[in-house]
């Protein structure tokens, strides 16, 4: 029995009616008070407690991607950490990588509160965030005073005759940087502001992510037309001297063409991969009428819906990706995943890698394990030995 889905999220989402953000931003303030206080006493026994509860490791479930050690294919999607608060500690919560941002060059509060809704009747969150954080140099502040980069360099470096590895739980898992654009920043001008957020932080960073997807600032998703989003691309590479892994996210509402169009501009420009994708801006098919805390339709809510309803629009795109460029550009397949049949669909439609958020707020801390244990399972039930031989072995299917 699962006491978070029996007794912990029953009384958050109904009992307490407290306000999601307001929960939210407890959570990483706790998650982030722990991470920094790991080595005293009570914490040390705290953090061992979700280590073992959590944490699942699997020789068939690790790949080299990018050049990076992942030691198992779920990741922590962008949005859940915005600021970097708590990176120190999702390899405890047994996630494979995680995804800090979205950040922007500079800081902004963000939209208008109320901002954030559940609609449990649909497995489902609606956002209308808006980027809020403190900003590129902030995020970068806190990661070198994590101590971040020693970690990244000391990664290759485990050869040593001398050296004793950590266990699995305490090892560094590779950190994506979610970069996104400011607000104040004119659409012209999106590619300096771009700029200006990596070169604050390409020190820290396992790899990086360029989001245009995002529905919530005004504007932002015409970047992702190729003659808006080519000098993005360029500038960017042209500033990559360590060679990072350059990602783009792309919406679940594009058309096709406008997906093929993207898929040669990154091919063009050397893209690490493709992510699939951001959250939708379509509210077809919901069973949610009214937003009870606002009383008004959903359909009159501005944002982005991820979860349930976004599993399969999101799938199809992983599949159309993979497609398009016979499997030669990796993909990290995220919308809708709650279980391990959902990571399964994903990563047998083409994707290397997936990431969760939703699910995870909605399934509580055990669904990473939980997933973990069900992929190793249907690797054994398919007669593979690793997971990288289940990636796209359906992507040509109806």
């Amino acid at each position: 029995m699962d006491i978070y889905q029996t007794g912990i999220r029953p009384l958050l989402f109904s009992g307490l009616r407290a306000d999601p953000e307001w929960l939210h931003q407890q959570t990483i303030g706790m998650l982030s008070w722990l991470s920094q206080n790991r080595e005293q006493s009570p914490s040390r026994w705290l953090y061992q407690q979700i280590q073992n509860a959590y944490c699942f490791d699997h020789p068939c479930l690790k790949q080299t991607l990018w050049g990076l050690e992942v030691r198992n294919p779920v990741g922590l999607a962008a949005g859940f950490d915005k600021d970097g608060l708590a990176a120190g500690i999702w390899s405890s919560f047994g996630f494979g990588f995680a995804e800090l941002g979205t950040v922007t060059l500079h800081p902004q509060p963000g939209n208008p509160r109320p901002r954030l809704f559940r609609l449990p009747l649909d497995g489902a969150a609606l956002n209308r965030m808006g980027f809020n954080n403190q900003g590129a140099a902030a995020m970068a502040v806190r990661l070198e005073a994590m101590g971040l980069k020693q970690a990244i360099a000391a990664k290759g470096k485990r050869r040593n005759e001398n050296y004793t590895p950590l266990p699995i739980a305490d090892r560094p898992i590779p950190l994506g940087i979610n970069l996104g654009k400011s607000k104040v920043t004119p659409l012209e001008s999106a590619a300096a502001d771009y700029l200006g957020s990596f070169r604050l932080l390409k020190d820290w960073g396992d790899y990086f992510v360029v989001n245009v997807s995002s529905p919530n600032t005004p504007g932002l998703r015409s970047l992702q037309a190729t003659e808006q989003l080519e000098p993005i691309l360029q500038v960017l590479q042209q500033e990559n001297d360590q060679r990072k892994p350059i990602l783009i996210k792309i919406a679940p509402d594009l058309e096709w063409e406008a997906i093929a169009d993207i898929l040669d501009l990154a091919q063009r420009h050397q893209l690490a991969g493709i992510i699939a994708t951001n959250t939708t801006i379509r509210r077809d098919g919901l069973k949610t009428q009214i937003i009870r805390k606002t009383g008004k339709s959903v359909t009159e809510e501005a944002g982005g819906i991820s979860g349930i309803p976004l599993h399969h629009r999101s799938t199809e795109v992983v599949r159309f990706v993979y497609r398009q460029t016979q499997g030669k550009l990796p993909i990290i397949g995220v919308g809708g995943i709650f279980t391990a049949e959902d990571a399964w669909e994903k990563i047998t439609a083409g994707a290397s890698l997936v990431q969760v958020y939703t699910g995870w707020i909605y399934e509580g801390p055990a669904m990473v394990r939980r997933t973990l244990e069900g992929l190793v399972q249907k690797l054994e039930e398919q007669g593979l030995t690793h997971i990288s031989q289940a990636i796209g072995m359906n992507a040509h299917k109806p």
